[in-house]
């Protein structure tokens, strides 16, 4: 049968910036201010706590100039999950701000694609421009992980519970996967980084930290044919998904939105 989830967004961290460092073909004027968010995600039914990637942490935040707000693992607890209890995280791709602090969750198994572990742990990490977004001991968690029966592969499309798919698309990482969950008003998909902002996905104009441009913009069509509609997509840094969706409760405006809800306007 399948399970209704609710889908909460948790804001940890931003980072301001010019809008050319956000487009492939970055639009005029260059050095305009367009700020992006970090996020991470979880998605809750009756039987089932499941966590969408796993940010950064201070040491990371100071390494890459990122402003950190909380740790995305113990803001976890703003909802009433505890890291410790999660049995089931996503990561949708290992770059460093959406698979940091696995060793934070001592009982979870890391659902990932076959495709993101061969790419993070092979031969195109010799080159910097490719491996700079990711960090190696974040990479190193995982293949203890690995080592210790705690990650689960997926190969493509996949089920994870009944109302909960994870889709392969690439692009952005050569095993980049979003999640799609069955929602009191639909089908809404949490893209992460298979679409950064919204203006990436309308203007046809990707994030330029892409390994494959024409399985970003691919990604960006499979994102939208699997949600109810563009209402029900959610990207990976936009700031306004804070804006846009109604918050968690009044205490937590601006800290966590329940994106599973209708957004304003709608």
């Amino acid at each position: 049968m399948t399970e209704t989830f609710e889908l909460y967004a948790i804001k940890y961290g931003t980072h301001s910036r010019p809008q050319s460092q956000n487009f492939l073909n970055p639009p005029d004027p260059h050095d305009a201010p367009y700020p992006i968010d970090y996020y991470v995600w979880v998605c809750k039914s009756k039987s089932h706590t499941v966590v969408v990637d796993t940010g950064f942490d201070a040491e990371a935040a100071k390494a890459r100039g990122r402003t950190m707000y909380r740790c995305p693992v113990d803001s976890l607890r703003l909802i009433g999950v505890d890291p410790g209890d999660v049995t089931d995280v996503v990561i949708t791709h290992m770059h460093y701000d959406h698979g940091g602090n696995l060793d934070k969750f001592p009982k979870a198994t890391f659902h990932i694609q076959d495709l993101e572990m061969s790419y993070v742990t092979g031969r195109y990490m010799r080159y910097p421009v490719l491996r700079n977004s990711f960090d190696p001991d974040d990479v190193c968690h995982l293949v203890r992980g690995l080592y210790k029966d705690r990650v689960e592969f997926h190969n493509g499309d996949d089920a994870l519970f009944p109302g909960l798919t994870l889709h392969h698309v690439g692009g952005h990482t050569q095993g980049m996967q979003f999640v799609r969950a069955w929602t009191e008003r639909g089908w809404v998909v949490l893209a992460s980084d298979s679409m950064h902002l919204y203006a990436n996905w309308r203007h046809k104009n990707p994030f330029p930290t892409v390994l494959h441009i024409g399985d970003m913009l691919e990604g960006h069509r499979k994102v939208a044919r699997l949600a109810e509609s563009p209402d029900h997509v959610v990207p990976g840094h936009d700031p306004l998904v804070m804006e846009l969706y109604p918050p968690a409760s009044e205490d937590l405006a601006g800290i966590v939105a329940r994106v599973d809800l209708a957004p304003h306007g709608t």
